[in-house]
């Protein structure tokens, strides 16, 4: 079958959208650092949108570590499918803000040249949570961590080697550019952090502290970084989405990605240099974002980590199937609506039982097959933005919140890596693995198998974990016991008849 490329585009199945521009006449005016599927479904798609009019504003996309992406597309000139999936079928489009590829290991210097063109005007990020090598519960930098270290040491060029991190990346490109006589890009996170433009000018503040302590005044007076909010459900890409776009299409496409119709963008709007006309393409440019960020963080995200969490231990694989049992779908209703939605306060106009029932939709679209177990993976950088923010605000005003502390429990429980009743393990995949595993280990019963635990002493060892807990949470006795009552129903009743329960 012919390869998806600007040469056999003329090929496409005619119901396929494409490029309404010249690619040819696109230059690139925006640095992506991360490029994932989320990406690729989410700020490309509505950066696409923009170039019929606004050609300046290409993408160079950068991978930070694997050089996959980059061998996907770059045969097919950046080219790919975005797959939108519904109850309806499969609508496929393909998008060409792509305009160059750049693997950070490979071509550093290229990425430098880049980050320092007077082109480029906006910087975006999407490396996850984990990426911005930052202390969950402080929010600000780690200083140990080893990407750090290794950048703080090195210069940024062929000599003493180049940087690893976002974090060692975005600086350079800065102090590039201040040498150059540019001013600074602008910084656009697109992960899900607390206030994450604010978080993101944090940690590169801490980190200038390490690496060039001269630059810190400059750095607090020039830097801009707009917060945003990201909504899209975006799966992983599978060898069998692969051969069904194949299908619509007509063509080859090695690395297209399949998301849902659903699609939201709220930016603050601050951009010294410029911005795309994204406003004019379903974008919301907002002077406060904080507020839009809340509740999709509790809404959104945290039920959908309860979702991975309870789905795993359940052995559901993907978040439609949890949501096609009812105790599941109650559970989250009720979360969503008697402990998550009292602790926002929304501008006028914004309709949260509305944005509940859409959730409730969303979660169930048979179409999209997102597996729990992607969503469940890092959860210690998660959980504090996702669940305990919320657990905190409820404790504050002396609410319950039971169900999220059974989302709590729930984490425990999988991040043991052992299955319900077989005890078969599986890998947890997060940063501090590794002492999931030792916790683990100390909380096993000589009975039962390699799947049995003690409950309170496993809750007792992640309460000891300072970057996802803080100091107090874990002194709160109204927060310990909670979690330990749920965590004693998922290992002595497993995760069904948990649910059930705490389903009413």
């Amino acid at each position: 079958m012919t390869r998806l490329s600007d040469a056999s585009l003329g090929l496409l199945a005619p119901s396929v959208g494409r490029p309404d521009y010249d690619r040819s006449a696109v230059s690139i005016g925006i640095v992506h650092l991360g490029l994932g599927a989320f990406h690729r479904a989410h700020l490309a798609a509505y950066v696409d949108a923009c170039l019929s009019k606004t050609p300046e504003w290409g993408i160079c996309g950068v991978s930070l570590r694997s050089p996959a992406t980059r061998d996907g597309l770059a045969p097919q000139d950046g080219l790919y499918t975005m797959g939108v999936q519904s109850a309806a079928g499969l609508e496929p489009r393909v998008l060409g803000a792509l305009k160059d590829l750049v693997v950070a290991p490979d071509d550093p210097a290229k990425l430098i040249a880049c980050l320092a063109s007077p082109d480029v005007k906006i910087v975006s990020l999407t490396v996850t949570e984990k990426g911005y090598c930052r202390d969950p519960a402080t929010g600000r930098l780690d200083a140990t961590h080893p990407d750090i270290v290794h950048d703080v040491a090195c210069g940024a060029d062929a000599e003493s080697g180049y940087p690893r991190s976002a974090i060692g990346w975005l600086w350079a490109g800065l102090v590039a550019r201040r040498a150059a006589g540019l001013g600074p890009f602008t910084i656009l996170c697109c992960d899900n952090l607390p206030s994450n433009g604010a978080t993101v000018r944090q940690v590169l503040l801490d980190y200038a502290g390490l690496k060039d302590p001269d630059l810190v005044a400059w750095a607090e007076e020039a830097l801009a970084c707009p917060s945003t909010m990201v909504d899209r459900i975006v799966p992983a890409t599978q060898d069998a989405d692969k051969a069904e776009i194949a299908k619509h299409i007509g063509l080859e496409d090695a690395w297209p990605v399949l998301t849902e119709p659903f699609s939201q963008f709220v930016v603050e709007d601050h951009f010294p240099l410029a911005r795309p006309p994204w406003d004019a393409h379903g974008v919301t440019m907002a002077r406060d974002v904080e507020p839009f960020e809340k509740m999709k963080l509790r809404m959104l995200n945290g039920s959908h980590s309860t979702l991975a969490y309870l789905g795993q231990l359940a052995g559901d694989e993907t978040v439609a199937d949890t949501m096609a049992e009812a105790p599941f779908r109650t559970l989250i209703h009720d979360l969503m609506t008697e402990e998550v939605m009292p602790t926002l306060t929304m501008p006028d106009g914004v309709d949260l039982p509305a944005y509940r029932d859409a959730l409730l939709h969303r979660f169930s679209n048979p179409a999209l097959r997102h597996r729990t177990y992607q969503i469940a993976m890092d959860g210690s950088q998660k959980l504090p933005q996702r669940l305990l923010g919320t657990v905190r605000d409820r404790l504050a005003g002396g609410h319950s919140f039971d169900r999220l502390a059974l989302g709590v429990a729930a984490w425990m429980r999988f991040a043991t890596g052992r299955r319900e009743g077989s005890g078969e393990p599986y890998t947890v995949q997060d940063p501090m693995a590794e002492r999931f595993a030792d916790l683990a280990a100390a909380a096993r019963v000589p009975v039962g198998g390699e799947g049995a635990f003690d409950a309170k002493r496993l809750a007792e060892g992640f309460f000891g974990l300072r970057a996802v807990f803080g100091e107090d949470l874990p002194r709160d006795d109204r927060f310990t016991a909670s979690v330990v009552r749920a965590l004693e129903r998922l290992c002595q009743d497993g995760a069904r008849a948990t649910i059930a329960y705490y389903a009413g």
